[in-house]
């Protein structure tokens, strides 16, 4: 709809009762009374546009905010866990257990784990801990085993102040749990099943580095 007080704001001349506006060239002319109508309601239109305008503006900025504090709450998952890095270890007659994690991004920690025994890596682990939309993953990739293929862990939320992961189809381990001790300490519990029975291990890891 074209606007008349916008066209009318170049030249506007009077003529037998009647207003005629020039624009690009040509005149438009309107008796006063037809004008006053049609300016009342352009200006109406245009009261209607602006009030549709600043509610959609509104609503625009409401969806933004609430994207933004859904994203901040879903990376707030992982974010909370940089107790996690660093270079953790248990050592014992049977051999040495390393973990090192690795703060790649806010969405994603790197791991790596290996029970070394003399010279002999008996175990060597690539871990990711992932932020995939609201879901927690831990993805383990152990060499030797599902054809080096990774396996993926679930986080359970409704385990408090620590890291649980569970994947019932998986034998073992089914649980993984990372429990913080102290600032350089950390308990960290395998468990499944092996050979048809229950099975589970646990360590206690000094944080090295």
């Amino acid at each position: 709809m074209v606007n008349l007080n916008l066209i009318c704001a170049s030249r506007t001349i009077v003529i037998d009762e009647a207003i005629c506006c020039y624009f690009e060239n040509l005149y438009f002319c309107f008796p006063f009374w037809t004008n006053c109508e049609l300016f009342a309601n352009f200006e109406t239109s245009n009261n209607k546009i602006m009030s549709f305008m600043k509610k959609a503006i509104l609503l625009l900025v409401i969806f933004l905010v609430f994207t933004s504090c859904k994203k901040s709450k879903e990376i707030s998952k992982i974010v909370g866990q940089d107790w996690l890095i660093g270079k953790w270890e248990n050592k014992s007659d049977d051999g040495n257990l390393l973990e090192i994690w690795k703060k790649t991004n806010d969405s994603l920690f790197l791991g790596e784990s290996y029970f070394i025994k003399g010279k002999d890596t008996l175990h060597s682990e690539k871990i990711e801990l992932q932020q995939k939309g609201e879901n927690l993953l831990y993805v383990s990739t152990i060499k030797g085993q599902n054809n080096d293929k990774p396996i993926t862990f679930n986080h359970n939320v409704e385990i408090e102040k620590q890291l649980a992961f569970e994947n019932p189809k998986n034998e073992y381990p089914r649980k993984i749990v990372y429990k913080p001790i102290a600032k350089d300490r950390i308990f960290i519990e395998v468990s499944g099943i092996q050979q048809d029975k229950p099975s589970s291990a646990r360590y206690s890891m000094k944080k090295t580095e």
